[in-house]
């Protein structure tokens, strides 16, 4: 915890549940309850979870060169998000490498939230805003309370009218509880689900009440390494766990590029002028590896930085793996070589009790179409 600087005002609930407050870009995070994790994952996979994600960074940038400063650090063309809606988008660094991933909210005509986790993205806000009209500010009060899965919707629809007219990537501002918020119609789990955005002095009131009235319906508190386990179904990379700066290459620095992780799509059709565009592009078709899955026989779990074998070779790493009892598989997000990220391509993962014979298979697993996080009404 010496790395700790930042606070959450619903550490002392976290710390009844059982968590310790390991550190997570700062700030002491519940990556521990004292309960079954997997009591969690079925909660948001059939019912719903509250989970406390502030520590995820949030970024202001605010003034008449704001759209400028987000077009300079992000992949994305922010002049097509409107008022309202939001963006998920990749920052580069020169050599068109990723170095950080954030959703990108537009508040206003020249005012935006940029939520980004623990890579650079502060830093690349700050750099491309030099000499540029406008504030960029990190905002801690502000706190995020994630309301995610099936029934989220319909507990909030008693507390927000409207809401179930907010669709995938768009907010609103409302109040819940009586207490000023932005919800939006994000997460990281694959279901659909909301991240309330809510003052500092709020978000024990908030919290506690959600946990009070939701249980009725199975909505329990979730901790944050419960994403770990929805995440590996749902085809979400999490920085830098997922990348070479957790397993590094040999020969040369850590950066891995947006087609090697199957990010390309971040990159708004034909934009240019964005840090690293030129090298982005320049490595199409260069790609070292590739982000893809395995699916194992049995249900023992890949567990972390597991290696890959074919043909006697060590060839990747199992860079998160989970057994899923609901949806009846065992599968894992992996860093392959380009050759092997075909489906049905033969491997095997090498686990401390043994091997496992896998085959590589595409992303995601659960809920490919991704219907449930798009859901309408």
């Amino acid at each position: 915890m010496t790395a700790t600087w930042r606070f959450s005002a619903l550490a002392d609930r976290h710390r009844a549940l059982g968590s310790a407050l390991e550190d997570w870009s700062g700030m002491g995070t519940a990556w521990s309850y004292d309960k079954d994790q997997l009591e969690e994952y079925m909660a948001i996979r059939t019912k719903a979870g509250v989970m406390d994600v502030s520590g995820l960074k949030k970024v202001h940038v605010i003034g008449p060169h704001a759209s400028h400063v987000i077009d300079r650090a992000t992949t994305r063309s922010v002049e097509k998000i409107k008022p309202g809606r939001s963006t998920y988008a990749c920052m580069l660094n020169d050599g068109g490498k990723f170095v950080d991933d954030c959703v990108i909210y537009r508040m206003g005509p020249h005012s935006f939230m940029v939520v980004h986790g623990a890579g650079q993205g502060h830093e690349q806000l700050t750099m491309a805003a030099l000499g540029r009209n406008v504030s960029v500010m990190f905002d801690d009060d502000l706190h995020d309370i994630s309301l995610q899965g099936p029934l989220a919707v319909d507990y909030l629809e008693k507390h927000v009218p409207g809401i179930r007219d907010v669709v995938y990537f768009s907010h609103i501002h409302t109040t819940l509880f009586g207490k000023p918020v932005t919800i939006s119609r994000t997460g990281y789990t694959g279901e659909r689900g909301y991240e309330i955005f809510c003052r500092r002095q709020d978000a024990p009131e908030i919290w506690d009440t959600i946990v009070a009235e939701g249980a009725a319906m199975g909505i329990i508190p979730t901790r944050f390494t419960t994403l770990d386990l929805l995440r590996a179904e749902s085809y979400l990379l999490f920085f830098p766990y997922d990348n070479s700066e957790k397993y590094p290459f040999e020969d040369e620095p850590c950066g891995d590029t947006l087609w090697e992780l199957g990010l390309d799509f971040t990159v708004s059709p034909g934009k240019t002028g964005f840090r690293g565009a030129e090298e982005h592009y320049r490595l199409q078709g260069k790609e070292r590896f590739k982000i893809y899955g395995v699916k194992l026989e049995g249900t023992e779990a890949a567990v972390e930085g597991a290696p890959i074998i074919r043909d006697g070779k060590e060839v990747g790493v199992v860079t998160i793996g989970f057994y899923s009892p609901l949806n009846g598989h065992n599968i894992g997000i992996a860093r392959m070589p380009v050759d092997c990220a075909v489906p049905g391509t033969p491997l095997t993962i090498r686990n401390p009790g043994g091997e496992i014979a896998a085959t590589a298979q595409p992303m995601p697993f659960h809920d490919p179409e991704k219907k449930r996080r798009t859901a309408k009404g």
